[in-house]
């Protein structure tokens, strides 16, 4: 099941999408929770009772409390996640274009939930940002409360995937020496569109993942390269805090970000589009504005 979260006019929902259409699934069962932060609140299992009530339902039902998706405005599918956790050089193929050891373990830092923007928001480039770059990743939602999580049992706290574009601003992040300030700023971490619930993600260690601006490609490698996979990543990380419902862990880029094209950088200017796409979840698309013009 994709879910995704929208506007329709003044009002926010969420529901099932399938083939360009949404199921506003509060309007189809009164029992579920009002929001879909409600519904990865409940649990993965709350998912097999609603795709069974759906394929009973009849087809005119469904008719009447759904919508095309051209006629909402997506949102980003958890906005308010407890942590934004992000992991750095989980690509052997980003590592060897910068000429970076592997990690031994996880390298994580934390995103605030002030930078997450849904599909199609703009990013704002702050003024004096001048070496802006973008960072297609493949984006884990908790779904189950755990702590010291084995490898065996990792899979059993996945909700889902979304796309997550860890924007940032690459003069900053050098200057500081660290992540955290350059990787920080209001809309750097466009999320979406939809969250691909876990069952319907055969392998997520061999997905596709691909990242083009103003429609040159500019990333293209599999989640088959990471150096640590989903299941690693939720055991390390559940080694060092507790892991909640709604929490987003973005799992790393692979080569091909700007900051190491060849022959030289090639950054975000205001004008410029990312689109980031993931097998099996879909696109995200996000428009750099600058922040002079808003």
């Amino acid at each position: 099941m994709k879910l995704v979260r929208f506007l329709l006019g003044e009002e926010e929902s969420y529901g099932a999408l399938e083939e360009g259409r949404i199921f506003i699934l509060p309007q189809l069962f009164d029992w579920l929770p009002e929001s879909l932060e409600g519904l990865v609140n409940a649990g993965f299992e709350s998912l097999s009772r609603i795709e069974a009530r759906l394929a009973e339902l009849p087809e005119e039902v469904k008719e009447k409390h759904s919508v095309e998706v051209k006629e909402v405005k997506l949102l980003a599918p958890i906005m308010n996640p407890p942590k934004i956790i992000c992991l750095g050089l989980n690509y052997r193929d980003h590592a060897a274009e910068q000429g970076a050891r592997i990690p031994d373990e996880p390298i994580i830092f934390i995103k605030p939930r002030t930078t997450i923007i849904g599909p199609n928001q703009p990013i704002v480039k702050p003024d004096f940002v001048k070496k802006l770059d973008y960072e297609g990743e493949l984006a884990i939602i908790i779904g189950r409360r755990g702590k010291n999580i084995p490898v065996s049992k990792a899979g059993d706290h996945i909700f889902g995937y979304t796309i997550l574009n860890d924007v940032t601003a690459r003069d900053i992040q050098f200057k500081d020496r660290q992540w955290t300030r350059g990787k920080s700023f209001d809309t750097f971490a466009p999320i979406g569109p939809c969250i691909t619930t876990r069952n319907q993600i055969r392998d997520p260690g061999n997905l596709r993942i691909r990242t083009w601006v103003n429609g040159e490609l500019r990333q293209d490698s599999s989640t088959k390269n990471m150096v640590f996979n989903v299941y690693e990543i939720i055991h390390h990380l559940s080694r060092v805090m507790t892991l909640e419902p709604c929490d987003i862990i973005a799992t790393g880029t692979p080569a091909g970000v700007g900051v190491f094209m060849k022959p030289e950088p090639k950054f975000l200017n205001p004008g410029d589009v990312v689109v980031i796409e993931i097998e099996g979840i879909g696109r995200l698309e996000n428009e750099v504005v600058s922040e002079t013009g808003l």
